[in-house]
């Protein structure tokens, strides 16, 4: 399998969850000190060796472009596909099928993190999986009483405010071309919807463990937070 150049950023959302700042400005260029999301992305992808984009747009997808143009300015190609009406996470892929690798990168475009794209290529083009995606372990914090009880409603067991762990997605994802098949044609289609078909097919899925940094910039927390990392010392981590 070709290593992978391309990749497809989606940057269509509404951004309802970060109103009203995203009321006049599409989520993905919220900035982070003097630099908007999704010009970290971009430089991120290029210094990984992906020099050809994909960008999903809907909502004010015109200051998108005016912004990034044909990305010369950022070191790589920047091709648009335009959704008219919200198509999900996974449906914008079948409007751009034809411009599409063999292989390919995919995420959203209200992300920060460390992980290192190369890798992730690596791990994916030598995994012989349809999919992979990327997983971050987080930790859920109850704030009840968790009560264990058998068939006959009995307790067995009372737990104060138990944590537990789950590997959630991060929005990042290694995609072969032959899923698009998979995805119905002018419908919303999410990629949960997605990733349970091709498990259908049989056919495999991976996820990539990431230790490192992430955050989910589509949220108040999360956006502080990546605000505050991304001016520190740590900036250089998250572009290259």
């Amino acid at each position: 399998m070709n290593m992978i150049t391309q990749a497809v950023i989606l940057a269509g959302g509404k951004g309802t969850r970060l109103r009203p700042y995203t009321t006049i400005l599409p989520k993905p260029l919220m900035p982070l000190g003097d630099m908007p999301i999704l010009e970290i992305l971009l430089t991120k992808l290029r210094n990984a060796g992906i020099n050809r984009v994909i960008i999903a747009t809907g909502y004010l997808d015109h200051i998108i472009r005016a912004y990034f143009g044909d990305g010369s300015n950022f070191g790589v190609q920047i091709t648009y596909s335009h959704e008219n009406e919200p198509m999900g996470t996974a449906g914008p892929l079948r409007l751009m099928e034809d411009l599409l690798d063999s292989s390919f990168l995919m995420m959203n475009g209200d992300l920060l993190t460390d992980l290192q794209f190369k890798n992730l290529i690596k791990f994916h083009t030598s995994s012989n999986s349809e999919g992979t995606v990327c997983a971050f372990k987080t930790e859920v914090q109850l704030s009840l009483g968790v009560l264990v009880t058998d068939e006959n409603d009995q307790i067995i067991n009372y737990i104060e405010k138990p944590k537990y762990e789950f590997d959630v997605s991060m929005g990042i994802y290694a995609m072969n071309k032959s899923i698009i098949s998979l995805i119905p044609e002018n419908t919303f289609f999410d990629l949960p919807d997605l990733i349970m078909k091709i498990k259908e097919t049989k056919k495999i899925m991976k996820i990539y463990k990431h230790r490192g940094q992430w955050l989910d910039v589509g949220r108040h927390d999360d956006y502080s937070k990546a605000i505050e990392l991304f001016e520190t010392e740590k900036r250089n981590e998250f572009l290259r």
